[in-house]
């Protein structure tokens, strides 16, 4: 396996990624779009524009004739949007990749944004957003990203809210569309059992011709942060999930390693800090975990669980005491080496199907990282030492960059925001 890039003269990136006696294939198109780009009052655009790009094209009149021909195919199909990304994909058999691609680059650049698709599609989005409203574990995220970053785009939704998707026009979405749609915005992957190129000679058939545009910036994230905020949405239960997130590392910073050992060792798997004390040891929740997101230009290390109302306040002081401890303590070298390999397994089982690994790359493209293999990313997790992350957690557990969302049935945010002092 070995991955090839190459950028078109309209500045549209293709990575091709041949894996070895793979029989599927997977065509992934990413695009620097996403919830971070968009203005307040289009809050939610560029995931409703992901929904509508599978409503028609020039060449398939409607979501009935694309569902057909990727089902004919027995295909899998799917797609996503983020902050800064939105990502369309299509996974076979390695036989059908130029039907594959045919398909997902229709989707990409003849989308016709049907208007009384458009209508339909309205109720659909607003379902989804009451949908996770009814779900605290996710809504809780939404929550902190409110909390953390306040009213810029880093804090907003990125399905938008019900009133903005009601009031979206169809030229609004063709605008967008046209405006970050372009070429050096955009990255083609394929991944799994094909030739390069093949790969090379087919993306190019149908992308080469893109008028070059400039790529849209967007907004870069605002910390004005100087001291713990806490945000609670009331809701009568008897379990709260509550969220805590610092300021983390961007995408292509120096330690952003060191942070995904520190996560490793704090709150991922079922030998982690975390874990073995709050759900082994005292038995106060079902779920612990310690995530990192890197994004271009920022980053954040969040700890969330679900825990019995009357021990919200209990378990925060513990998670506390354990962050104090890794701002001060070096990892012992076993729970540190096991750490490491905890992380470098998962990647190697993640990246197994075809669609994982070019999501893998895709990621590390948009978000302009140096491209870096499997292989060499076990190699620099294996690199870090206990001090490095020692010298992460001091960076990043910081009493004045704290933030905790709770959703539960809690009005006083005084009595949490002391709990945040480390």
């Amino acid at each position: 396996m070995k991955l090839q890039r190459k950028v078109l003269k309209n500045g549209l990136r293709i990575l091709a990624v041949p894996m070895d006696n793979n029989p599927t294939v997977t065509v992934f198109v990413f695009v620097e779009a996403g919830s971070h780009y968009e203005k307040k009052e289009q809050n939610g655009i560029s995931h409703f524009l992901e929904h509508m790009c599978f409503k028609g094209t020039s060449r398939r009149s409607s979501p009935a004739a694309i569902a057909h021909e990727l089902d004919a195919l027995g295909a899998q199909s799917n797609a996503f949007t983020s902050y800064e990304v939105t990502g369309y994909y299509a996974k076979a058999g390695s036989k059908h990749f130029s039907k594959v691609l045919d398909v997902i680059a229709d989707l990409y650049l003849n989308p016709t944004v049907p208007a009384k698709e458009l209508e339909k599609e309205k109720g659909v989005i607003i379902e989804e957003i009451r949908m996770y409203n009814d779900l605290p574990m996710r809504q809780v995220g939404e929550l902190l990203d409110a909390v953390m970053y306040g009213d810029q785009p880093a804090g907003r939704s990125i399905l938008g809210t019900e009133e903005i998707i009601r009031g979206m026009k169809r030229e609004t979405f063709v605008a967008y569309r046209s405006k970050h749609y372009v070429p050096s915005a955009t990255t083609v992957v394929v991944a799994g059992g094909i030739k390069t190129a093949e790969v090379f000679a087919g993306v190019e058939r149908y992308f080469a011709t893109l008028t070059k545009a400039s790529p849209q910036k967007k907004p870069s994230v605002r910390d004005a942060q100087r001291s713990p905020n806490v945000g609670l949405q009331y809701k009568k239960s008897s379990q709260a999930h509550f969220q805590i997130g610092f300021r983390g590392i961007s995408a292509r910073h120096k330690d952003v390693y060191a942070m995904e050992v520190l996560k490793s060792v704090l709150g991922q798997g079922m030998s982690s800090r975390l874990f073995k004390k709050l759900r082994e040891e005292m038995g106060v929740c079902y779920y612990v975990r310690a995530e990192t997101e890197a994004n271009s230009d920022h980053g954040k290390f969040v700890i969330a669980s679900g825990v019995d109302i009357r021990r919200v306040e209990l378990v925060l002081r513990v998670i506390a005491r354990e962050l104090k401890l890794l701002r001060t303590k070096l990892v012992p070298p076993a729970e540190f080496k096991k750490a490491q390999e905890c992380l470098v397994g998962h990647l190697v089982m993640d990246v197994e199907p075809s669609n994982e690994l070019a999501q893998y790359y895709g990621m590390q493209e948009v978000l302009h990282r140096p491209l870096v293999a499997p292989a060499e990313y076990s190699q620099k997790i294996k690199k870090v030492t206990s001090a490095q992350v020692r010298s992460v957690a001091k960076k990043l557990f910081r009493g004045n960059k704290a933030n905790l969302a709770i959703i539960g049935p809690f009005k006083n945010k005084a009595r949490f925001k002391k709990l945040l002092a480390l």
